[in-house]
């Protein structure tokens, strides 16, 4: 069974994706968690901190097999297109955008994204190195934004299939 801590991060991811940042309060988060309010400060100092938590804990959480993930890929277009299906499995694509949004006013959360966002890019620019794509470090932030900016337009316009961006962003890795 899951911790109150555990319960209270997960309910705050599902609240981000569902309601948006600005939307989640003590109250709500409490009710979703199936605790008092009181609890969430005996856990959290505050509702943002938990927020923030559970926000890059799923960052974190959606990231963390990609090592192994471009490991099994033969080439770019299958890891790309491995990386984008993990994404989609992450079901954290309303999560990741509420967060980024959310740290283009919250230093600390900016901060906190952009070193998950740097191990993230590390870990392609080796794996481009390794298969002599030219550039990698530069071609391993293009490639972070380009996948952060199809999960944007996704929200948008959810017909931005794997199917369509794949052929396209491995044409650049080429």
């Amino acid at each position: 069974m899951a911790t109150v801590r555990e319960r209270l991060l997960a309910a705050a991811a599902e609240l981000i994706a569902e309601r948006g940042w600005g939307a989640v309060s003590t109250r709500v988060l409490a009710e979703r968690a199936g605790v008092g309010s009181g609890v969430v400060h005996y856990h959290f100092p505050s509702t943002r901190a938990v927020l923030v938590e559970a926000s890059v804990g799923a960052l974190r959480g959606a990231l963390d097999g990609v090592p192994d993930l471009l490991a099994a890929a033969a080439d770019p277009e299958a890891a790309l297109d491995a990386l984008l299906a993990a994404l989609d499995g992450a079901g954290g694509q309303e999560l990741f955008t509420e967060t980024f949004l959310a740290a283009t006013r919250d230093d600390d959360l900016r901060h906190a994204v952009a070193a998950v966002l740097t191990e993230f890019r590390q870990v392609v620019a080796t794996w481009l190195a390794e298969r002599g794509v030219p550039t990698p470090d530069a071609t391993a932030a293009v490639l972070a934004a380009a996948v952060d900016g199809v999960l944007l337009h996704r929200a948008l316009d959810p017909s931005l299939s794997r199917a369509l961006v794949v052929p396209v962003l491995g044409r650049v890795l080429r």
